[in-house]
């Protein structure tokens, strides 16, 4: 996979409450990924960007909500999440802060 797509698959790291459960009890990354990637294409962004080693991928679609805007309906745009998987002793700093 060249460099250019890598920075294109994955787009940010997602920061939340459950995401920072999730990265301290279960070595489990959650990241914004563009609507066209793949879990092999995730895997190898990942592996390649952070040198570690993944487990596995899931991958979740996030339809945008319905709002009116000056009262007119509309729907925001929607989000594809990647749930990543490290090995046992891999870790990742996503927020960059040690």
């Amino acid at each position: 996979m060249n460099q250019e797509r890598i920075y294109q698959v994955l787009l940010a790291p997602h920061i939340s409450e459950k995401s920072a459960l999730l990265a301290d009890k279960a070595d489990q990354y959650v990241f914004r990924v563009a609507a066209d990637a793949t879990k092999p294409e995730i895997k190898a962004a990942v592996e390649q960007l952070f040198d570690v080693k993944v487990k596995s991928v899931n991958v979740i679609n996030i339809r945008g909500k319905q709002k009116f805007f000056r009262g007119r309906p509309g729907r925001r745009n929607g989000v594809r999440k990647a749930i990543v998987r490290l090995m046992p002793g891999q870790e990742i700093d996503v927020i960059g802060a040690e």
